[in-house]
């Protein structure tokens, strides 16, 4: 397995799909620097896994992604502590289309800051009528893997990028449609979305987690945009890199 004896980064990692991931790659003998925002709930969620895994196995950080210092600064705690970093999961997001410069910049802005070693995040491959700003910073997202993925395979730099896209999942981020400030002048449609939810289905944040290691333990796979779906379950979005577009 090989994730087995890595030392693994996680952002937004206290709760919803970042702490299925983390509980997933802890099942697969990976090591874990815990990054979140909140410290209660990141605490918490370490206590809870060190009485399954033990306690040499997890270190958490409390971080502000969008804070270039402190996300430096994690990053160095973590091969201090654990003495090497195999695997990046950028997981932490947001959901505001009331402040939508929030958005962007936890969404896609603080990728663009650091290396990557792997890239993990929620939706972009549709366009989302009710919430575009955050399918614009998705979007984003799945561009800048994509290029990034193509360079370090030109350059032969020894890292692999690939996306995870899952559909609707059930997480506490799933809940900031019920805000209006959250939401701001797309509050009105909140229904309209939970009435996709009903057609679309919700996913369980542990069958991402089980795509997510897929892609960590296939050592070919780079640039891969792997979609998760209630109907398709695990599949990849294809793209033909040579395809002209007429003008």
């Amino acid at each position: 397995m090989y994730a087995n004896g890595k030392v693994a980064l996680v952002t937004g990692a206290a709760q919803g799909i970042g702490r299925a991931m983390v509980e997933e790659l802890l099942n697969k003998g990976a090591a874990l620097a815990m990054l979140d925002l909140n410290r209660i709930a990141g605490e918490q969620c370490k206590t809870s896994l060190e009485e399954q895994f033990g306690s040499n196995r997890l270190l958490f950080i409390q971080c502000d992604v969008t804070d270039q210092e402190q996300l430096r600064d994690a990053f160095q705690k973590t091969v201090d502590h654990f003495g090497r970093l195999d695997i990046l999961v950028n997981n932490a997001g947001v959901n505001n289309e009331k402040d939508w410069e929030k958005t962007i910049e936890v969404n896609l802005s603080y990728m663009l800051l650091i290396e990557i070693i792997f890239i993990i995040f929620i939706k972009g491959l549709t366009p989302a009528a009710y919430q575009p700003v955050y399918s614009a910073s998705k979007h984003g997202v799945i561009g800048f893997t994509r290029s990034i993925a193509a360079l370090a395979s030109i350059g032969n730099y020894g890292v692999r990028v690939n996306t995870v896209c899952p559909a609707f999942v059930d997480t506490p981020l799933l809940a900031s449609i019920d805000k209006e400030e959250n939401m701001g002048e797309y509050f009105q449609y909140k229904d309209n979305i939970k009435d996709m939810m009903k057609v679309f289905g919700v996913l369980n944040p542990t069958l991402i987690a089980e795509g997510l290691v897929r892609l960590i333990e296939d050592e070919t796979a780079n640039g891969a945009v792997m979609k998760i779906t209630t109907t398709q379950g695990i599949h990849f979005e294809e793209f033909n890199a040579h395809q002209k577009t007429k003008v």
